[in-house]
C-alpha cells in the first residue's frame, strides 16, 4: 500500500523559513516526478514545486520562484520543500504527491496524495 507522509509544517512568523518533508512508502518512486501542492481555506490546491526524477530538472510556481527550493532523495524516497522569507499568504495546508509527468505542474499528473501539513505564517 503506497503511503505519503508530509511533515514539517508550524505556525512561524513572517520572514521565517520551513523546511517541509514528503516521506514516500509502500513502492519506490525512483523514475517518478514528485510535487507540492497548497491549499488555503476557500481556494482550490495549487501549484507549488515539482521536480523530476533525477532532480535535475525542477518546477516552480511564480509565487515561490527565488524562496521556495525543492529537492529530493531518492535513496530515501522522500522529496523536500525548502521554503525562505514567508509570507502570510503562504499561509495553507502543503500536499505532496507522485507526478506520472515529471516535474509537472497539472495537478492531473499526480497521484498518491499525503494527508498534508499546515504551515501558518503570522505578520
Amino acid at each position: 500500500q503506497v503511503r505519503m507522509v508530509e511533515s514539517g509544517g508550524g505556525l512561524v512568523q513572517a520572514g521565517d523559513s520551513l523546511r517541509l518533508s514528503c516521506a514516500a512508502s509502500g513502492r519506490t518512486f525512483l523514475t517518478y516526478g514528485m510535487g507540492w501542492f497548497r491549499q488555503a481555506p476557500g481556494k482550490e490546491r495549487e501549484f507549488v514545486a515539482a521536480i523530476d526524477s533525477s532532480g535535475g530538472i525542477t518546477n516552480y510556481a511564480d509565487f515561490g520562484k527565488g524562496r521556495f527550493i525543492i529537492s529530493r532523495e531518492n535513496a530515501k524516497n522522500t522529496a523536500y520543500l525548502q521554503m525562505n522569507s514567508l509570507k502570510p499568504e503562504d499561509t495553507a495546508v502543503y500536499y505532496c504527491g507522485v507526478s506520472f509527468g515529471g516535474a509537472d505542474y497539472q495537478r492531473g499528473s499526480y497521484r498518491y496524495w499525503g494527508q498534508g501539513t499546515q504551515v501558518t505564517v503570522s505578520s
